[in-house]
């Protein structure tokens, strides 16, 4: 999931923050909890999981995170 976003095009990463946790670390597994994210790997945009265990095409990712840009 994380190589998905560092694929996506550098006017998309340059409008977004990326943070990503290690489950195997206690902050990780907290994160994990805090989302509510039943399966890992998983993206969660703007602290709701929108992504679990499916990597996303890129165009489908590219709308989603444009979708929650344009609801802020």
């Amino acid at each position: 999931m994380a190589e998905a976003v560092r694929a996506l095009p550098q006017e998309i990463q340059d409008g977004i923050e990326v943070f990503i946790w290690n489950v195997k670390t206690l902050e990780g597994i907290n994160r994990k909890l805090e989302l509510g994210a039943r399966v890992i790997p998983a993206i969660a945009l703007n602290n709701e999981v929108v992504y679990e265990s499916t990597i996303p095409p890129q165009d489908e990712l590219i709308a989603a995170i444009l979708k929650c840009k344009d609801n802020f």
